[in-house]
């Protein structure tokens, strides 16, 4: 998992220095926001001239599931102090999935910590890697490079899309949303309109809560994990 979603990383340090960022502030957002699809969310913003309030406002949105995460582990992480701290930052899409899917609570913890360990060491070495080599090649837009935040956050958006209706209505509302407003307001505000959509569109059945790992008891898996 650390390779696979780590590698992402690349992307992330092209699209970000394609954007306008240095490599340092590339190396600092991934060191500290350590989510992907809210980092691309912000240097697209950003690449598209939108401000910078407006891309971490879309960023935060983004990174909102994560807290819902927090809350179904905090049960298996009974850690406090800083290393309850340490934890929250590690509490992403891969974590989650891994610990959860675990047959007791020792191994979800030991889960966490492994996925979490190889996934931000991988993210960020890479992102380094990544945002180094964009920066050596001079014109990036000869490359296709200023493409690539939108063609990666689009990779994360299709799997979602086979989920079910209700995930394609709003991404259809969204982009009817968004498309409208992006001639009258400013680089950024479209996408957070457009996160109304999940508003708008009706909901099925809420899916049965999972139940806590005991020994014995497989956890539930299936969870999807981001890049």
């Amino acid at each position: 998992m650390g390779i696979a979603v780590g590698l992402s990383g690349l992307a992330f340090g092209a699209a970000a220095v394609t954007a306008g960022l240095s490599v340092a502030q590339a190396c600092v957002l991934s060191l500290l926001a350590f989510t992907g699809a809210s980092q691309f969310a912000l240097v697209g913003v950003i690449a598209g001239g939108g401000s910078l309030a407006a891309g971490a406002a879309g960023a935060l949105l983004l990174g909102a599931r994560n807290t819902l995460y927090g809350l179904r582990l905090a049960d298996l992480l009974p850690w406090r102090g800083p290393r309850r701290l340490l934890a929250a930052h590690g509490v992403i899409d891969e974590t989650f999935a891994g610990a959860i899917a675990q047959r007791t609570p020792a191994d979800a913890r030991a889960s966490f910590v492994t996925v979490f360990a190889a996934i931000y060491l991988t993210w960020n070495l890479t992102t380094l890697i990544g945002a180094l080599a964009t920066e050596s090649i001079g014109d990036t837009d000869a490359f296709g490079l200023d493409a690539m935040g939108a063609a990666v956050f689009l990779a994360l958006l299709a799997p979602r899309l086979r989920e079910g209706r209700r995930e394609v209505g709003v991404a259809l509302l969204a982009a009817v949303i968004a498309l409208a407003a992006v001639p009258f307001l400013p680089a950024g505000v479209p996408i957070l309109l457009a996160a109304a959509a999940a508003l708008v569109v009706p909901g099925g059945p809420a899916p049965a809560p999972p139940a806590s790992p005991a020994a014995g008891d497989g956890g539930p898996s299936g969870q999807e994990a981001r890049p």
